[in-house]
């Protein structure tokens, strides 16, 4: 069998990508022997990678690729700072890199400031690829002001650059790739997620104390100002005038640069939105089961292939995305689209209200959604494009599966820590900040700052000082 150094985060590293390797790897070990690499400190939640696959520090593949090369070695390069180590290791020793994001330009402002410890180099990079419009927005970013304009400069040359292969999951990301380096080897492969349970609606609003008679509309995944929850809330708004029991149900955690409460009551939506932060896999998939109607809209777009939107196709919902990138490429039927344009929360409307006055279409839409992803991102068709990529990159013989069954059956991701508890209310007030120094630090908090960051902490502080927003 062929052997395959595995380059990724797991939980509990904060990145989808753990999830999705989680369940990737019992499919992939059936036609290679994979060894995992992880980051030093990293100690994965899943017994079953230590129990069933060679798990070794990523410090460690440049030496053991001199002893015993491997036969491919594969990198998963998402935006987030889970990638950092992964990244710095590809850079030294190329190998094929699966890019799960097209635009890399938050995590390599990151990587910047905190590998590198030198953020000039991230501007300075910026204004070479892209020229002056380049360099201003990054002065905008290294000031905290995370414009929607990073989106058009995606930072992502060096990675394409870098790799023997990409692997992508749709074609939006692919054409982009060869945009940049038309000569490279690459493949879209399926991402693969588990199908879904199918959970009766009324047991699942039970156990979630909903009413049986609201129409339910949902949405799910980290929730940030790019997830179109302006345009939604507008809908809602008259939606609300003809169902008195709607409930718009936000499954997920909140950025804290959002204020999504803000925007909430601006609408007068309090009784109508809840917000129920992370919550566990099963009741994730319960909320799912509850929905009438999921809204899984997002722009602008960093090319990604939504995990958390399959899952929701999986489990029979008629969902609406936006038309933008890879969700573009979604067959019709599957799930609504909806254009990002002026008319974008009119169409939000009147789908919700199709899809309500005509529970048969919804229903049918539902069936399609989830016989497509059945058929068409199953683990083992990942498993297999990743395995042919690789054997028509490396020259290897025809690869069959040697092992009969996964190694494993994938397990529902483990629960993310408990929040922390409420202050003492005898606790002593925090001070009150300056608004907008506030904000600088919200974001440098989403980034994964912390008092280590000495450089980019500093060099926040020096502009913050010159603009007067601090002593």
């Amino acid at each position: 069998m062929p052997r395959i150094a595995y380059c990724s985060p797991v939980n509990p590293a904060p990145s989808g990508i753990s999830d999705y390797s989680e369940e990737l790897l019992p499919y992939l070990g059936q036609y290679a022997d994979v060894t995992l690499y992880l980051d030093d400190g990293l100690r994965p939640d899943n017994p079953n990678l230590a129990r069933y696959l060679e798990m070794r520090p990523l410090r460690r593949l440049e030496r053991d690729q001199r002893r015993r090369p491997y036969d491919a070695i594969v990198y998963h390069i998402g935006n987030s700072p889970a990638h950092a180590g992964i990244w710095r290791v590809a850079q030294r020793m190329p190998g094929v890199i699966a890019m799960h994001d097209f635009v890399l330009h938050h995590f390599m402002l990151w990587y910047a400031a905190n590998v590198q410890h030198d953020v000039q180099r991230y501007v300075q990079a910026m204004a070479d690829r892209y020229g002056d419009m380049g360099a201003h927005v990054a002065e905008l970013m290294i000031r905290g002001r995370f414009v929607d304009a990073a989106f058009d400069f995606p930072c992502s040359e060096p990675v394409v650059m870098a790799a023997r292969g990409i692997i992508t999951h749709s074609r939006y990301v692919q054409e982009r790739v060869l945009t940049l380096r038309p000569e490279a080897p690459t493949a879209v492969v399926p991402m693969g997620v588990p199908l879904p349970p199918e959970i009766p609606r009324a047991a699942a609003r039970m156990r979630r104390g909903l009413s049986q008679s609201a129409l339910i509309l949902a949405s799910f995944g980290h929730i940030n100002a790019y997830k179109r929850l302006d345009p939604a809330l507008r809908a809602l708004v008259a939606l609300r005038e003809e169902y008195p029991n709607l409930r718009y149900i936000l499954v997920g955690s909140v950025s804290p640069n959002f204020d999504l409460q803000g925007l909430v009551r601006r609408m007068g939506l309090e009784s109508v939105v809840e917000i129920t932060g992370y919550v566990s896999r099963a009741a994730f998939e319960d909320y799912v089961a509850a929905a009438d109607v999921c809204l899984n809209l997002r722009f602008p777009t960093a090319g990604e292939t939504s995990a958390s939107l399959l899952r929701l196709l999986g489990a029979g919902r008629p969902t609406l995305v936006s038309t933008t990138g890879a969700f573009a490429e979604l067959p019709p039927g599957v799930v609504a689209q909806v254009d990002v344009d002026a008319a974008e929360g009119d169409l939000i409307l009147a789908y919700c209200r199709l899809l309500t006055r005509c529970p048969d279409l919804a229903e049918a839409m539902g069936t399609l959604a989830r016989e497509y992803v059945a058929r068409e991102h199953t683990l083992d068709r990942a498993a297999q494009g990743y395995v042919r990529f690789l054997a028509r990159l490396y020259g290897w013989p025809v690869v069959q599966r040697q092992r009969a069954a996964p190694l494993w059956s994938p397990e529902s991701v483990a629960d993310a820590a408990p929040a922390a508890p409420p202050a003492s209310p005898n606790a002593t007030p925090a001070p009150t900040l300056d608004p907008r120094v506030a904000a600088i630090a919200r974001v440098l908090a989403e980034l994964g700052v912390d008092e280590r960051d000495e450089a980019l902490l500093r060099f926040v502080a020096e502009r913050m000082v010159e603009s007067a927003l601090i002593d």
